[in-house]
């Protein structure tokens, strides 16, 4: 069983090499010991400045409903955008976002 696990590892670091950086989709958060980084759904509200956006957080229910808003609005950044320039992400969008540090922040594509 050993054997195959470390053959699994080396295929998945052989896929991973010949596909490069631009395919994966993945997410990674480092934590200290005894603390976990816990995602949540939010909606984007409106723009602040640059890639700094006002979110609310939202539960959402089952297939076919409507994400229902909860708890006040909060600033997050959006790390797919340049600090360098204004953000375009529009008010409606959906995300997931973190808490790293002192930040909350979220990754969407415009």
């Amino acid at each position: 069983m050993e054997n195959r696990h470390i053959t699994d590892q080396q295929q998945l670091l052989a896929d991973l090499a010949r596909q490069g950086a631009r395919n994966r989709k993945e997410t990674a958060v480092v934590v200290s010991p005894g603390i976990s980084a816990t995602p949540w759904p939010v909606q984007i509200k409106s723009h602040v400045s640059r890639n700094v956006y006002n979110v609310r957080a939202v539960i959402i229910g089952g297939t076919g409903s409507i994400p229902v808003e909860m708890g006040a609005q909060t600033e997050a950044t959006n790390l797919a955008e340049s600090y360098l320039s204004e953000g375009t992400l529009s008010a409606g969008t959906f995300a997931i976002m973190f808490r790293s540090g002192q930040k909350n922040v979220f990754y969407a594509v415009p």
